[in-house]
């Protein structure tokens, strides 16, 4: 399933950078936008050159607060795009900004469980799937309902982190050296029982599903200063939900210098120079063949 509100941390699905969303998720995923904003562009300008034109009924299937949908209508003029999510706090905002922007009438929204919401859905060109499969309940089974909604010919795009973006240098926390490392570790522990299905090899289900594999792409990404505005807040932000979710977890020594970096001191990460963003992304762009059922 598609958990916006989801209380453990793992890959956050991006969000749109516009507004000031109190909710601390929402304002994360909005900031994963403007970090990654670059690399959202490469994406989108590769599925541009995939999909070619004629596209006008586009999925974002985990919409969240509206990352892929902004892109997509972008990237697409001539395109509508029906937002999924379960979260309506999530779809709330994504409507006010697509009022905001002017594009209300090119964006419906679906307030519906990924396991579920493409029943009835029929001739779409394109479903975004961006860090939201790996929550699924049932893939087998989702992935099939996406290749009946897609017409023949039409494409899914899988977009999947490897986790939790990493920003600490190694001695973050001079008295506790490795500590991004061991909560890494601590984090993989908690993702395994959780959310058992990510780090998947989608190409592989995608292939099990019926789906034809065009391009797959991995990339590590690596940002150094200067940083895009808001990169401090987003550490900030995805270390105080590592925090919630290991608290309990670790070594009390752990997550007492892990306090040190969200706690406005001076080593915090919403001003060190020496932060660092770090992601690994990896993107597959599947068909539903033309030929076949």
């Amino acid at each position: 399933m598609a958990h916006s509100t989801s209380s453990h941390v793992h890959t956050p699905r991006p969000g749109t950078a516009d507004g000031g969303a109190q909710d601390p998720l929402a304002q994360m995923l909005d900031l994963d936008a403007v970090v990654f904003g670059p690399y959202l562009a490469t994406v989108t300008d590769r599925l541009a050159r995939l999909a070619g034109d004629g596209v006008t009924r586009i999925v974002d299937l985990g919409a969240g607060t509206g990352t892929g949908t902004f892109a997509l209508l972008e990237r697409f003029p001539a395109a509508r795009v029906t937002a999924v999510d379960s979260s309506p706090d999530m779809l709330a905002r994504l409507a006010e900004t697509a009022r905001r922007r002017g594009l209300a009438e090119r964006v419906h929204i679906l307030h519906a469980d990924a396991d579920e919401a493409l029943t009835g859905l029929a001739d779409t060109d394109l479903v975004w799937a961006s860090a939201s499969l790996h929550h699924l309940e049932d893939p087998a089974g989702a992935l099939a309902a996406i290749r009946a909604a897609l017409r023949p010919g039409g494409l899914l795009a899988v977009a999947e982190m490897d986790g939790v973006p990493r920003f600490l240098p190694h001695d973050a926390v001079p008295d506790r050296p490795g500590l991004e490392d061991r909560l890494r570790t601590a984090l993989d522990e908690l993702h395994a029982g959780a959310v058992p299905h990510l780090g998947a090899d989608w190409g592989a289900r995608l292939t099990e599903a019926g789906f034809t594999v065009e391009r797959e792409h991995a990339t590590d990404l690596e940002l150094r200063a200067p940083l895009p505005e808001g990169a401090g807040r987003y550490a900030h932000l995805t270390l105080t939900r590592v925090r919630g979710a290991l608290d309990g977890r670790i070594d009390p020594a752990d997550l007492a210098a892990l306090a040190l970096l969200l706690d406005g001191g001076p080593l915090d990460v919403r001003h060190r120079e020496d932060l660092l963003v770090r992601s690994g992304r990896e993107l597959w762009l599947a068909r539903r063949p033309v030929d076949g059922p």
